[in-house]
């Protein structure tokens, strides 16, 4: 009899506990953090003080609330300036255009968005239809291009990288991701300078370049978080990666590193909820 009480015990406690942990689990993948970073450099213009730029990367067909509504609701609230994308809007293992649209399509009405590339694009085999239904929408793809930002008569400039994997397969060319990035980056007669990157883990390059400001993504927070330690693992980085969240400055470069929003191959965050991240221009003055 009391060895009957005890074990419906245990099995009400295993119980209780699945539950909590099902719970931890969902509000982990799906409940979105935004981060607000404040950029002040001295080469931004004065025009742009106060400009809003929203990061999104490695949505991955991640779909939070019926047409994207919960991810929706968020931009329409920080209302950026722009948005920048960086890269794996798509997933190679479970692609879907349709899913990848969603938010594109419906944040494009809000402010205008730039697209690069990401290793899913690459491996998806279905981007020629995808950047056709971007650019369709309105939507500027900024792979290995560049292009002037004006606000009054005052100019930044927003560079685009494809991601490597586009760049290496190119053996016809024998392009490489320096020459590249070189060839987007040279003679830009304006001090400051945005990049937007997929891979984190060139930051070295990015410097060599001087970029003052990167968005790079890719590395998903190191999916599982490890407190006092950071992340635990991240594509091209291996174990205990250096580059996978916040803003890590190297010479004059400062690159801002998104957590991400889905996921691709683990399927799940710990102590790692999906990212936005807006961050503000404030221009140095003396």
């Amino acid at each position: 009899m009391k060895s009957g009480i005890i074990g419906r015990r245990k099995r009400i406690l295993f119980l209780i506990s699945l539950f909590v942990l099902i719970l931890f689990f969902y509000w982990q993948n799906n409940d979105i953090v935004i981060t607000d970073i404040k950029c002040s450099n001295k080469d931004i213009p004065i025009s742009f003080d106060g400009f809003k730029i929203l990061h999104v990367s490695d949505l991955h067909n991640k779909e939070f609330g019926k047409n994207q509504s919960g991810l929706m609701k968020l931009t329409k609230k920080m209302q950026p300036d722009i948005i920048v994308i960086t890269g794996d809007l798509i997933d190679s293992n479970c692609t879907d255009i349709e899913i990848a649209m969603e938010y594109a399509a419906q944040a494009i009405k809000i402010a205008p968005i730039y697209f690069v590339t990401g290793n899913h694009e690459k491996w998806c085999g279905v981007y020629p239809e995808l950047r056709k239904r971007l650019e369709q929408s309105g939507i500027v793809i900024l792979d290995n291009r560049r292009c002037i930002l004006n606000k009054g008569n005052e100019s930044i400039a927003l560079l685009g990288l494809s991601d490597p994997e586009f760049i290496i397969s190119d053996i016809e060319n024998g392009q490489s991701v320096d020459a590249v990035l070189e060839s987007v980056s040279q003679d830009v007669a304006i001090d400051f300078k945005i990049l937007l990157s997929h891979r984190p883990e060139l930051i070295d390059l990015y410097a060599k370049h001087e970029i003052d400001l990167v968005f790079s993504g890719h590395a998903h927070g190191g999916q599982f978080r490890i407190p006092l330690l950071g992340g635990l693992y991240a594509p091209n980085q291996g174990f205990f990666p250096k580059y996978t969240n916040g803003v890590i400055v190297k010479e004059k470069t400062s690159m801002v590193v998104s957590r991400g929003l889905g996921n691709s191959v683990i399927p799940v965050r710990i102590f790692n909820r999906p990212e936005l991240v807006l961050l503000t221009l404030e221009p140095l003055t003396n």
